[in-house]
């Protein structure tokens, strides 16, 4: 039996789950998302994740069709369904079909797809040896534009971003704010360690309030692990003695080398390998 895919309601075969070329997700990006991890048969953080959701539709004026509490319930189902105990989530929910013009009041109502499938961000050497990125030329939405806390489905400078780093031949790029300063990567938070402290850009430096950059920031509280929100240039990218990147698909990933530099000696740093177990030993606990 294949994956079923949850649309307005109903349950498709994957290869039957599809949307209106009207649609004006489609068509103009119009639209909200999450990525969701499970784990244990228990969605991670499902609070939060539903939070920014709803944060995300209101500040782009799109009303969600049904309340928290049931998308909740539609997502517990779509993982019983289709049988999985640890597995990701898409939860997608779109301005609905329209017509060939921008105004959103010409589509009758929004459209919600909740997907549950797996996920395999990166190999799994690089989390034990690190990973290489780059800084792209590209950088994030000025915030005036388009918010970058609100995780829209309009994707395209992370994704131009993303062939940068393709290009260069490592799976991760930097991006930078219009003011030049770091912001994160183009689908994962930064945090880098330098003389035993975590840090991370703050959210006025142009990042999506990442839901498991949180739970770092949180443990690391609960750990007594010094961590500072503050605002990072590329030279302290350069100069710091372990960076890692964090994500709901990446969970917790170390970066040894910045545009062809090292990061500290070159190897994961023990900082970022403690975070790492911190970090599994929470998701086996919660």
């Amino acid at each position: 039996m294949g994956l079923k895919v949850w649309i307005d309601g109903k349950y498709y075969e994957k290869a039957d789950a599809k949307v209106s070329v009207y649609d004006h997700g489609l068509l103009y990006g119009d639209g909200v998302f999450e990525g969701i991890r499970v784990y244990s048969g228990k969605i991670f953080e499902c609070e939060a994740h539903l939070k920014r959701l709803y944060d995300s539709a209101r500040a782009i004026r799109l009303t969600i069709p049904i309340a928290i509490e049931p998308f909740r319930a539609v997502m517990e189902q779509t993982i019983k369904t289709n049988g999985f105990t640890d597995c990701y989530i898409r939860a997608v929910v779109t301005r609905g079909m329209g017509s060939l013009g921008l105004d959103p009041a010409k589509c009758p109502g929004p459209s919600i797809i909740v997907i549950a499938d797996t996920i395999t961000l990166y190999p799994k050497e690089m989390y034990e040896k690190g990973m290489a990125i780059i800084t792209a030329s590209v950088i994030r939405n000025h915030p005036n534009a388009l918010s970058p806390r609100i995780k829209s489905m309009n994707y395209l400078n992370n994704i131009l971003a993303k062939i940068e780093a393709i290009d260069a031949g490592v799976p991760e790029a930097v991006m930078l704010n219009h003011e030049g300063t770091v912001a994160e990567c183009t689908g994962d938070n930064i945090f880098i360690v330098r003389d035993g402290v975590v840090a991370t850009p703050t959210t006025a430096d142009g990042i999506l309030e990442g839901i498991t950059r949180n739970v770092i920031i949180r443990l690391c509280g609960k750990h007594q692990i010094p961590c500072l929100e503050k605002t990072l240039l590329r030279h302290d990218l350069y100069v710091a003695d372990e960076c890692f990147l964090t994500g709901t698909a990446a969970e917790v990933v170390p970066v040894t080398k910045i545009d062809g530099q090292a990061i500290g000696n070159g190897e994961v740093g023990p900082m970022t390998r403690r975070i790492m177990e911190l970090f599994h030993r929470h998701i086996r606990e919660v």
